[in-house]
């Protein structure tokens, strides 16, 4: 069987919006590779063009079902779900049980999954429908449902003809694959002389304990866009033309909105479709650009091309290979997808030329592999679509032969075509769709993919204390010492597992040819930190003196610069260069690759407490894991004993750096809005979108940069770690975060869930609101703790009181109350009762409509500093505010909790403490 098409993984279980993207088994190995180059290249606006009229369609069948539930109701995306108990498409429910799950993953949403239908025997819903194609959609959660043990549930799925499922184990998919649920989708022609669509559920013959089940069914009609007539696709290698026919049936696999965003059904021009980010498929360094359409021009479906084909907003966005030519004619855009081998799969790429300057043919031509196959020499998406902002799309059909194991890779690379002496050696791809065939007897079953050996957790001190060494702990562990996050571990055993399986490069002439950069060793083996080697390699360097990615195993995570570089990037480490100091040591400002690209650089300081673990996670955590809000790491350094970080450049530093203790201009209300929006997206992104739940644990203000546009980016993941597995509630671990924000749960019971970080970010949003540290010991008792005085001024009913002085008369009294009411949630001392980082930002977004329609109908002060004829409203003298802002400048104070010192940086001066150490440093890595 086939298991990709999850449309959400490991989704929230609130009513608000999601962004989960599609994942599949060996995502940790390719969440492990790292950024080579990754920004946003927007263009610039244009005059607004004429749009073809929208043709969204209108399904004639549109069953979604809610099995075993007891009633009708919405989804988080608001579909209405009918419960299928007497239901006439089931006629008789006697043979069936209906069952609530046992249990709730925070991931999971109520509807569909947290009720069932169990069969011990074979069952049968029969659908009345319209001839045509139909999406069928399976969803499945693998819980306990009446007492039955999840992993005896094996069963077989058909829908008339066809075989979609056969000896399916929903408990051993999700434990292979980790996720939550899964959701299949498959495509499937009814030609009934009756319409009607027969699914038949059948428990495994093999076992007695067998039985089926499932939680949800969607049967939704669709147009046959994926049908030809044998001339429009070929097989490739063959140059055989394949048909697609009202006989044929489909299951996707993949559907990935590359460069862009999670696509919700809801917005997917009325066929239900989720498209996910394509991030996670990204192979190696080359990550490549992210573009977007100018907010003034717009996509024109070309003649014949209806807008559901794939929605706009697919071809809105885009990837491309970066603006240096030099980088580009060495590496290969590619992206890795894991299939069953045995069959046909159709290849859909999207095209839409959306950069304003891309205008005329032959600007940019590129090369496109699939499978080390030449699908085009020659791509031209302005020669294919006529113009620019017309999408078009191409189908091509690779078949995957048998070969060892149960999955195979498949490989869609892109690379400049020197040939054509264009003027760009650039590619660009906008959207990915991958279909498997059904082989001639109706099956698109595939094999259960198969979970990788579950590795012993060891903690550091149980290890100490039975005698093991760091050293011995690193053997058990594959190499990485004991102090390692449990991610670490995981990547460096799938790494060295499938890192030998990787090797397939090509020459680039009817094969993918990949980076040269990327010649050394590719699997995962710990820093030099550990090896205090480069045995493997040292880094290559282009005669313009840019590295690129090191043969050092290390280098696979991300872009690896010399030290030599780093001195250069830093005029020798220039101490008027210096732009924070953290934790870590010396943050300074520099410029790589000829000075075209401003950075910053973290330099490790050896005397601090934050060394290799934090060094190592930070690469893991930030080269696996793209998104917007999410800070963008360059690469590192780690000769001559150094730990070096470099990122992005975030012009406008810290949020903190803009709400108290500082000459810098005060924030508007909306701006805070925004800031906070965009960091609940990040961490909402950590918590749902990757593969595993991450856990920041250490959200603090610090910790939230702004970019040149005031974007938010959540940074420093030193201290993260990877969430509970899906039959565990908590990850039991050592407390680290940093006083005054950190869980209290967390902290009395060292037991570590997403809710943690909802703690932190409820001291956040307060913070933002009232312009004052989270500690600040030079008030009184009742006040030090701004989470414990502003829960009680919001009890209170006081709570205007202690907003920052400069936000007074600006912020609309039902925004206020959104927004204080969603704190006052995160800050609840039980995480169970604290909403979900998606119910945060749903709230969040909500109160800034609140706030703009109070400005819009003149009910409110709108202060936009940003428009104030260079004239910044700076704060008042901290000691001239109230008592209730407390942003005033403190002593150094010292606090005891059971008898110890505690302090951080974040209770303003408090006298640090070793034995809270790893929790009290505010400033990052």
């Amino acid at each position: 069987m086939d298991h990709h098409n999850t449309t959400n993984y490991k989704e929230k279980k609130n009513k608000s919006s999601s962004s989960s993207p599609n994942t599949n088994a060996f995502n940790v190995f390719i969440f492990c590779t790292a950024i080579f180059f990754f920004s946003t290249n927007s263009t610039s606006a244009q005059t607004t063009t004429t749009t073809t009229p929208s043709s969204s369609y209108a399904s004639t069948d549109k069953l979604l079902i809610n099995c075993g539930a007891t009633g009708d109701d919405k989804d988080p995306d608001g579909l209405e779900w009918t419960t299928d108990i007497g239901s006439k498409f089931a006629p008789s429910t006697s043979s069936s049980l209906k069952s609530p799950a046992s249990t709730q993953d925070p991931s999971v949403p109520e509807i569909p999954f947290m009720t069932a239908r169990v069969f011990r025997s074979e069952f049968t819903y029969t659908f009345p429908v319209s001839s045509g194609r139909k999406f069928v959609r399976l969803y499945f959660y693998p819980a306990s449902y009446s007492g039955l043990n999840a992993s005896d549930s094996l069963f077989s799925v058909t829908a008339g003809p066809y075989t979609l499922l056969n000896n399916f184990s929903a408990s051993q998919t999700s434990q292979a694959l980790n996720f939550a649920f899964i959701v299949k989708e498959f495509s499937i022609p009814v030609t009934d002389d009756n319409e009607r669509l027969n699914i038949t559920f059948t428990p495994s013959p093999t076992s007695k304990s067998s039985y089926a089940f499932v939680n949800g069914i969607q049967v939704v009609s669709m147009p046959d866009i994926y049908s030809n007539d044998g001339t429009s696709a070929f097989i490739m290698g063959e140059s055989s033309p394949f048909s697609i026919d009202n006989s044929t049936a489909l299951e996707n696999v993949f559907r990935l909105n590359v460069g862009g965003n999670y696509i919700s059904p809801t917005k997917d021009a009325g066929l239900l479709r989720s498209w996910s980010d394509d991030s996670p498929y990204i192979f190696g360094a080359g990550f490549g650009v992210t573009d977007t359409i100018s907010p003034n021009a717009t996509i024109d479906y070309p003649p014949g091309m209806p807008d559901y084909v794939a929605p706009k907003d697919v071809y809105a966005t885009a990837r491309t290979m970066g603006p240096d030519l030099h980088i580009n004619q060495n590496y290969n855009l590619t992206w890795i997808f894991s299939i069953d081998p045995g069959f046909y799969y159709l290849v859909r790429l999207h095209f839409c030329e959306i950069q304003a300057t891309m205008t005329k043919i032959n600007q940019r031509v590129f090369q496109i592999f699939i499978n080390n196959q030449t699908a085009e020499d020659a791509a031209d998406v302005v020669g294919w679509a006529g113009k620019n902002r017309v999408p078009v799309y191409k189908d091509y059909v690779v078949f995957v032969p048998q070969g060892n194991g149960a999955q195979q890779d498949m490989w869609l690379a892109l690379h400049p075509n020197t040939a054509s002496k264009s003027n760009y050696y650039d590619a660009i791809l906008n959207g990915v769709e991958i279909f498997k065939v059904n082989i001639t007897n109706g099956s698109l079953a595939g094999p259960n993919p198969i979970p990788l050996p579950k590795q012993e957790t060891i903690d550091p001190a149980s290890a100490r204390s039975s005698g093991k060494s760091n050293n011995q702990t690193g053997a058990i562990a594959g190499g990485v010492i004991g102090g390692v996050a449990a991610i670490s571990c995981l990547a460096c055993l799938i790494l060295f597992l499938v890192g030998r399986r990787r090797r397939r490069q090509g020459d680039g002439k009817g094969k993918g040819k990949e980076s040269s950069a990327g010649d050394g060793p590719s699997g995962w083996l710990p820093l030099s930190q550990y090896s205090n080697s480069h045995s493997g390699g040292s880094a290559k360097t282009s005669a313009t003196g840019k590295s690129y990615a090191s043969s050092v195993p290390a280098s696979n995570l991300c872009r690896h610069f010399s030290f030599a570089e780093i001195k250069a990037a830093t005029k020798n480490f220039n101490e008027g260069l210096i732009i924070g100091v953290g934790g870590f040591g010396k943050v300074y400002a520099g410029e790589i690759d000829g000075g075209t690209t401003k950075v910053a650089i973290k330099r490790g300081n050896p005397l601090s407490d934050q060394g290799v673990n934090e060094f190592q996670t930070e690469i893991e955590m930030l080269s696996k894991l793209r998104h917007r809000h999410l800070v963008s790491l360059i690469g590192y350094c780690e000769d001559n004993s150094e730990m070096i970080l470099v990122y992005d450049h975030m012009a406008h530093g810290t949020l903190r750096e803009h709400l108290y203790k500082t000459q810098n201009p005060s924030l508007s209300w909306k701006q805070r809005l925004e800031i906070c929006i965009g960091s609940a997206r990040g961490l909402h992104y950590l918590h749902t979108g990757a593969k595993h739940t991450i856990i920041h644990r250490d959200v603090k203000t610090t910790n939230i940069l702004l970019d040149e546009k005031w974007v938010a980016k959540v940074s420093d993941f030193g201290l993260s770690k990877t969430g509970p597995a899906l039959d565990h509630t908590h990850v039991s671990t050592v407390v680290k975060g940093s006083f005054g924000y950190l869980d209290p749960e967390y902290f009395r019971r060292q037991q570590l869930t997403e809710k943690s970080d909802v703690y932190s970010f409820g001291v956040v949003l307060f913070e933002v609101l009232c312009a004052r540290p989270a500690l600040n010991p030079s008030l009184a008792k009742e006040q030090v703790c701004l989470s414990e005085w502003a829960i009680h001024c919001c009890k209170k009913g006081i709570i205007d009181q202690i907003v920052d002085p400069f936000l007074k008369g600006k912020i609309a009294p039902e925004c206020l109350k959104k927004f204080t009411e969603t704190a006052e949630k995160c800050l609840d001392d039980i995480g169970a009762n604290r909403p979900s980082m998606g119910d945060v930002l749903w709230n969040l977004e909500f109160a800034l409509q609140l706030q703009e329609s109070a400005e819009e109908n003149g009910l409110v002060k709108v202060e936009d500093l940003s428009m104030t004829d260079g004239q910044p409203n700076y704060k008042k003298d901290p000691n001239d505010l109230k008592s209730g802002d407390t942003s005033s400048s403190v002593n150094t104070t010292s606090m005891s909790i059971g008898g110890q010192s505690v302090a951080s940086e974040d209770s303003d001066g408090l006298t640090p403490s070793a034995v809270f150490s790893q929790i009290m440093n505010p400033k990052g890595r």
